[in-house]
């Protein structure tokens, strides 16, 4: 039974009944919104501008596995000058503020701070300002996602492009590849073995890229119509999720088992209307069993992969995990010398600053956790905002998740297919430092865009409850 109490404060930390249309009607900044609304009603380029923007959005998925970062940058951009010119000249009063936005407006502004702070000035704004794009790519897409044909639309020429890049790595675990790095445990057993890293150059990048391409692949499944769409998201689910395991990352196969357990869940909230007594009561143990057993048998039967398991828990006797121990001590240190505001965001800061706290001398590209990454750069406050925001993320994808399922919109599919990216991707970034790279990092945001795409205030959702049409036609 729901404490009444506790439900109200947690909709008040989470920013779920915030009166977001009211800020809007006394802020001076959001005047500027629509204020070449004339303009754009006499152009008809401006008049297809959502169209548009999402043509951008799915160009920099489309370029993105396949070109140099600098090129995605300006790609990002071009994104961004074009939200410029949506947001003075906007017509739809749909495309507004999310909790989920006030608390990225947040993040963004700490880490202004923390760059203004910072002993490496320069370089923190550098960062800050790669931050930015990012950000900002994040309120494009969570305007453009609002619409379900461009959200369909972005979402599919996104797993065209990621099945041609799980099928090279596939191609490169049957044919062989160069390692272009020293990837294994030289010591391990499977040091000569081929650890695919696709068009991306490395395997745990790979691994991280293919996250979203697994669980939205999965969504399409129950999304697109007819039968070769549904045979063709099949194939692509299969193929994402074998090329994953064949990038032998051990951080994307924890997040990958965590994110498989949260959908699990969520299907069966989704169905739990419709569902047999029998199976609400055991269809999610059942699941759970099965993806155990089926652990349990890939470690019993595959020796890779009973190899990258067992190395997890040797500590420093394997060289990745001895280069993570001691990148995480120094980092600690950095954190202790820095605690409130951190040394200002971005990699050009860190690459100057760790040295002088690197025992080892290893060579650090990052904090390997974006946690800890996140606490170097902006320190706890910043720490702080990011865990407040993951939170209203989660909150705030399962107050939308509610409302789809209770109209019978199959739309929430999409929903859950990004909440369990957010969660697998969360989790990998953790141990690992892909979310700091752009091909990922674009990715994380989408996902984060998918959620807040289907915000509508509790106000709204509490009028527009009805009888769900699958119970109707039940």
């Amino acid at each position: 039974m729901e404490n009444p109490l506790m439900n109200s404060v947690w909709q008040q930390v989470t920013l779920a009944t915030l009166p977001l249309q009211q800020w809007r009607q006394v802020s001076y900044v959001y005047r500027i919104v629509g204020s070449l609304q004339n303009w754009r009603n006499g152009s008809w380029l401006m008049q297809h501008g959502d169209a548009i923007a999402a043509l951008l959005i799915s160009l920099v998925f489309a370029l993105s596995p396949f070109v140099a970062t600098n090129l995605i940058g300006v790609l990002l951009s071009a994104c961004i000058l074009f939200w410029i010119l949506l947001t003075v000249s906007d017509t739809d009063k749909r495309a507004g503020l999310t909790p989920i936005h006030l608390l990225v407006m947040l993040f963004w502004s700490i880490s202004a701070t923390a760059a203004a702070l910072s002993p490496l000035k320069r370089a923190a704004f550098t960062g800050f300002g790669k931050l930015s794009l990012y950000l900002m790519f994040f309120i494009l897409a969570a305007r453009v996602f609002r619409t379900p044909k461009l959200r369909s639309f972005c979402i599919t020429i996104f797993l065209h492009v990621a099945l041609v890049v799980s099928g090279y790595g596939i191609h490169q675990a049957i044919y062989g590849a160069d390692s272009l790095a020293t990837w294994v445990d030289p010591e391990s057993p499977l040091a000569q073995s081929t650890r695919v890293y696709s068009f991306l150059g490395n395997p745990n990048l790979l691994a991280g890229y293919l996250m979203p391409a697994i669980w939205l692949s999965f969504s399409a499944i129950f999304m697109w119509k007819h039968r070769v769409p549904k045979i063709l998201a099949i194939v692509m689910f299969g193929i994402n999720t074998a090329c994953l395991l064949l990038t032998q990352s051990r951080g994307s196969w924890v997040g990958l088992m965590v994110s498989a357990l949260v959908m699990l869940v969520l299907l069966r909230y989704w169905w739990s209307p419709i569902l047999p007594q029998f199976w609400r009561k055991w269809g999610l143990i059942l699941a759970f069993g099965g993806l155990a057993g089926a652990l349990v048998l890939g470690y019993l039967f595959v020796t890779p992969f009973r190899y990258r398991i067992a190395s997890m828990f040797v500590g420093s006797r394997d060289s990745s995990n001895a280069f993570r121990l001691n990148v995480w001590r120094a980092v600690i240190m950095m954190i202790r010398d820095r605690p409130i505001l951190g040394f200002g965001p971005g990699d050009l800061v860190f690459k100057q600053i760790y040295p002088l706290y690197s025992q080892a001398r290893f060579s650090g590209l990052s904090a390997y956790s974006v946690l800890l990454e996140i606490t170097v750069e902006s320190g706890l406050i910043g720490l702080t905002a990011f865990l407040w925001l993951l939170t209203t993320i989660f909150s705030q994808g399962y107050y939308q998740l509610r409302r789809v399922r209770d109209l019978g919109d199959r739309e929430g599919f999409w929903l859950m297919g990004a909440i369990a990216t957010v969660v697998g991707m969360f989790v990998h970034g953790s141990v690992d430092t892909v979310l700091y790279r752009p091909e990922v990092s674009v990715l994380w945001w989408m996902s984060i865009a998918l959620i807040a795409s289907f915000y509508v205030p509790q106000a709204a959702t509490s009028q527009s409850s009805q009888t769900p049409e699958w119970v109707e036609e039940r």
